[in-house]
């Protein structure tokens, strides 16, 4: 099979799947006496990338393979295709998430520290329900807090291969920012405070120094100091364990 059938033979099975699909799985869908080797499916997929580069289409590498999408302004002039509007989610629900995909691991009550009021429960049930978060362990103090941190879905979702192509926080200067830098969709306003401008959240790095992130008028009252309580090593695993776990999870 020359480059070109193989880049076709490609081209198919991702349009064909309606989900990513990683190189192995890729391979193993040719047949043995035809199976090209991986740099051989790498190369195909760059072409199909050049190939789309002034189209309306694009190949992207998200954490579980490679999948053929829409640009995304594109997308947003197509919205009439799709009849079934998208869910609307509370400002509160994204700053929980967001609040993980940065700190995680992170307890309820860490994020509830931070934004300085509850997590509502529908919130939690509802990330979990979505496969973006996940639970990862429990904290080893007392009442052994449930750990919290995102999925190989919300990588996925996100259009992000890994953690560290988070958009760094110092980028992120209020929520509209936020809102943009991971696509989101509009959110019901049903939690903003009288001053929006008012409405910032302290978040800490992991050397200690502090960075703010304006949410742009969440649930939170004024400057919520940072009480954040460390993890023990042992119960903290870092990014790249996470994604280890991820990937082998999604593997088996």
């Amino acid at each position: 099979m020359d480059e070109e059938q193989i880049k076709y033979f490609i081209e198919a099975a991702l349009l064909a799947a309606g989900r990513p699909l990683n190189i192995d799985q890729l391979q193993k869908l040719f047949d043995e006496d035809s199976m090209p080797g991986k740099s051989d499916i790498r190369v195909a997929i760059g072409s199909l990338i050049d190939d789309y580069q002034y189209r309306a289409l694009t190949v992207k590498e998200v954490a579980s393979g490679f999948r053929i999408q829409i640009e995304l302004g594109m997308a947003e002039r197509l919205q009439k295709l799709w009849e079934e509007r998208p869910p609307r989610y509370s400002r509160a629900l994204f700053e929980t998430l967001a609040l993980i995909a940065y700190r995680q691991p992170i307890t309820r009550g860490e994020i509830e520290e931070i934004r300085g009021v509850s997590v509502s429960t529908n919130i939690v049930r509802t990330l979990l329900e979505r496969e973006w978060i996940r639970v990862l362990g429990h904290r080893d103090v007392p009442g052994r807090p449930e750990m919290f941190g995102t999925t190989k879905s919300f990588l996925d979702y996100f259009n992000l291969k890994t953690l560290d192509d988070l958009p760094p926080l110092s980028d992120i200067a209020d929520w509209e920012s936020l809102r943009v830098q991971f696509n989101l969709p509009d959110v019901e306003n049903v939690d903003a405070v009288a001053d929006p401008s008012a409405a910032e959240i302290s978040i800490r790095d992991d050397v200690g120094n502090s960075e703010k992130v304006d949410m742009g008028g969440g649930d939170t009252d004024g400057m919520v100091e940072n009480n954040h309580v460390e993890a023990e090593p042992s119960a903290a695993p870092n990014l790249d364990e996470l994604e280890d776990e991820n990937k082998q999870s999604s593997e088996a």
